[in-house]
């Protein structure tokens, strides 16, 4: 049977989504329920992703509780004081006035954790990271599928995992890879927050790619 062959329309399509994907933030969340069936799609969507020896060392926590979104919310208050400290004077007006996180108003949340494998793993006995690499990979997929259902998504790294563990009573084996908020949103910006405020400038093609050698 022949494989699945994909138009010069459904790339242009795929193309799109991942140009126009963004990192939403709290303020951009509208109060609108995020139904059960659109969860199961991103989640769906996250376990296509392919991981080091089929392993499949991801695990995800799906969370509408309040009382667990405010520890966490808690943690990232505490952090994120913490991380201002350590930026120049020049940047620090610009951190103060990013919105960096919508744990609270969006209506779910995602914890993604990695799972290691007590045996060795096909692929993984060289670099012993491919195994969080593949679960990054399930959260790109989740974000992109999110992106064509348009609803918004923020990961947010600002926050102590162990926190976010202990308020999702994780295995102690297990490790906090991504925390996401995910809902349906007022507008998805033009381009990236960051890239408009100039925090940093975009990268060319020619900066990064290189040929047989550095």
């Amino acid at each position: 049977m022949m494989s699945k062959e994909f138009t010069a329309t459904d790339s242009e399509t795929l193309k799109e989504i991942m140009r126009l994907r963004r990192d939403v933030r709290g303020n951009r969340f509208i109060d609108r329920e995020l139904p059960d069936e659109v969860i199961e799609q991103l989640l769906e969507a996250a376990l296509f992703a392919p991981s080091v020896g089929y392993s499949q060392p991801w695990q995800f926590v799906v969370i509408r509780d309040l009382t667990i979104k405010q520890q966490v919310f808690d943690s990232f208050n505490i952090e994120n004081q913490q991380a201002k400290t350590l930026f120049s004077s020049d940047k620090l007006p610009k951190y103060n006035q990013l919105k960096l996180e919508g744990i609270l108003e969006a209506p779910v949340n995602i914890a993604v954790f990695y799972q290691p494998s007590e045996e060795p793993v096909l692929g993984q006995t060289s670099m012993a990271d491919m195994g969080k690499f593949s679960v990054v990979c399930a959260i790109q997929n989740i974000w992109l599928m999110a992106r064509s259902l348009n609803v918004g998504l923020g990961w947010v790294s600002i926050v102590n995992p162990q926190v976010v563990k202990q308020a999702v009573n994780a295995p102690d084996s297990s490790e906090l890879i991504g925390y996401l908020c995910v809902g349906y949103v007022s507008e998805f910006l033009d381009q990236p927050e960051l890239k408009t405020l100039a925090w940093q400038q975009q990268k060319q093609q020619q900066e990064v790619v290189f040929h047989d050698q550095f």
